[in-house]
């Protein structure tokens, strides 16, 4: 599934889609958004907005 509509998706399948992502593919949240050309901030801002931050140590937003 692309993140390219990061901006318009429901937080919280986006949420589940980019956790599953990093746990699969992407050893880090600066590898997931350089491969699918996001600005990696917008996502964390998106994701803060529902209270959801990403923790580098386990690579996952919590």
């Amino acid at each position: 599934m692309s993140l390219t509509n990061f901006k318009t998706m429901d937080v919280n399948i986006l949420l589940s889609i980019v956790n599953m992502q990093l746990r699969d593919k992407y050893s880090s949240l600066n590898d997931l958004a350089r491969y699918y050309d996001i600005v990696e901030d917008e996502l964390c801002q998106k994701l803060a907005a529902a209270d959801f931050h990403y923790d580098a140590k386990s690579n996952q937003f919590k």
